[in-house]
């Protein structure tokens, strides 16, 4: 098993800046990537950033350019940079964990930015 606790999210003005952090606890050491994903009210959960442990990452193309994804090995965290924040970045920000074919969930943070 795996847990996953995210945490840094809240409510900023567009433009300004928001680091999301995710601390993984448990069997780790079978996570061979780890992401973010968010979800607005009444829309699909959508994938927004993904880090393996070799350090290769990928991005949505709508954060492309202002977030950056990056890893602690040694704590064990992923962290969000979200710079240039938009309103259309409103959304529970979910950190995922992929172990083979299971995929972990934190419980989401919640991040609001105002126009």
């Amino acid at each position: 098993q795996v847990q996953l606790v995210e945490s840094g999210g809240g409510t900023v003005q567009a433009g300004r800046s928001l680091r999301l952090s995710c601390a993984a606890s448990g069997v780790i050491f079978s996570i061979n990537t780890m992401g973010w994903y968010r979800q607005a009210p009444g829309k699909n959960r959508q994938f927004v950033a993904s880090i393996n442990w070799g350090g290769s990452t990928n991005y949505a193309d709508y954060v492309k350019g202002r977030f950056t994804i990056s890893r602690d090995n040694a704590e064990n965290k992923v962290y969000l940079q979200m710079d240039s924040l938009i309103p259309e970045d409103t959304a529970v920000y979910y950190c995922n964990a992929v172990s083979g074919i299971i995929v972990y969930w934190g419980q989401g943070t919640q991040v609001t930015v105002s126009s």
